[in-house]
């Protein structure tokens, strides 16, 4: 993939675009028509905008929308949910400027450049949930373009990745993993010299929303007490114990074994767990970051595990991505890693590619859309 189409996009791969052929309804592998678009929507707990938005100033049925498609793929089940509007499919940014004078809608890329190349784009539909540098394009507000995206859909399989996280560090994996590979069998158990059970324990959720409600509710289901934090109010699912507003987090923090960000990076969440926030935390628990790597002061999370103030982290996201060689995180033997993954699964591409379909159906036929993002909050 091309440095320049990851701006307003994070890595949700390729493949997972264009499945865009599974037409509006999907199967568990992403293929054939199974599970009705109604029930995905009601399943994931997507949300409508308020009005239709033919509604909306400067509305108009779409002639052109340009279609992000690296693999190359059909694009036919696109085509069913938009007849007369013709599709133009990009590989790469270079195509994408090139067509955008006449386009009316975009999915699957975000930039500066291509809303000044194309003064008719009116709609933006992003592959991916994080849309942070979308959000901090100008012109997007300037012209009240429509920025929708994938928020919730992978809230479930984010949680079972968060679970793995602290399922390994609570039963030795992150230390047994390697003694294994070198061949060993050794009754040493990993710093401190136990092993924990997740029942019992308490986790702070950090960001309450589709993500944080997944996580919470498999914890929940684990026996934990859950606590949470959220921007929008204090109102929360009957499984999580108290939610807290942003300022509490620190207080929160204290009486965690796990602490989980599922936030999205906007400006007040930019760096919010440094120094202050690391002092603040329960000693030796282990922090879980599946947000975004920029909400982390990084030199001040080696520091924290370096002293042992925190126990461990499990890690999904970096700043930057890729993490450098030189980065004392890969040496830590208190910290697992994956390379921003946690979204990817068996059923990632079928799904994403239903509502990406059954989306553009409805700009054009100017109904209420799906996962509206609120360009002011960020998300």
């Amino acid at each position: 993939m091309k440095a320049g189409l990851r701006t307003g996009l994070h890595a949700c791969g390729a493949t997972l675009l264009l499945a865009l052929c599974a037409g509006p309804s999907v199967a568990a592998d992403g293929a054939a028509a199974a599970e009705p678009i109604g029930a995905l929507i009601g399943r994931l707990g997507l949300e409508e905008s308020e009005a239709p938005v033919r509604e909306s100033p400067g509305w108009q049925k779409p002639r052109k929308v340009l279609v992000w498609n690296p693999a190359g793929q059909s694009v036919a089940g696109l085509q069913a949910a938009a007849p007369g509007v013709e599709l133009l499919e990009v590989q790469d940014m270079t195509e994408a400027l090139a067509l955008a004078r006449d386009a009316d809608a975009v999915l699957g890329l975000c930039s500066a450049e291509l809303l000044a190349a194309g003064p008719g784009i009116r709609w933006i539909q992003s592959y991916s949930a994080g849309v942070e540098r979308c959000v901090a394009i100008s012109a997007l507000r300037e012209r009240s373009v429509l920025l929708t995206n994938m928020q919730r859909v992978a809230g479930p399989v984010m949680a079972e990745h968060v679970m793995a996280m602290m399922l390994a560090w609570a039963r030795g994996l992150h230390f047994f993993v390697p003694e294994r590979m070198s061949a060993r069998w050794t009754r040493e158990l990993p710093p401190p010299g136990r092993l924990i059970t997740l029942e019992g324990k308490t986790v702070l959720v950090v960001g309450l929303g589709g993500i944080g409600v997944e996580v919470a509710k498999r914890a929940h289901a684990l026996g934990m007490r859950v606590f949470a934090t959220r921007a929008s109010g204090r109102e929360g699912p009957p499984f999580v114990s108290y939610v807290g507003l942003p300022d509490e987090l620190g207080r929160l923090a204290a009486e965690a074994d796990f602490v989980v960000n599922t936030a999205p990076l906007t400006p007040a969440t930019q760096g919010m767990f440094d120094a202050k926030f690391f002092a603040a935390v329960k000693p030796g628990a282990f922090f879980v970051n599946v947000g975004r790597g920029q909400s982390v002061v990084q030199s001040e999370l080696v520091a924290a595990l370096t002293s042992g103030r925190l126990g461990g982290a499990g890690l999904d996201v970096t700043d930057p991505e890729p993490l450098p060689a030189d980065s004392p995180l890969w040496r830590m033997s208190n910290v697992i890693l994956t390379p921003h993954v946690s979204a990817q699964s068996d059923v990632d591409d079928g799904l994403r590619s239903a509502i990406i379909a059954e989306n553009l159906r409805r700009y054009v036929a100017g109904e209420k859309m799906l996962s509206v993002v609120d360009v002011g909050k960020g998300y």
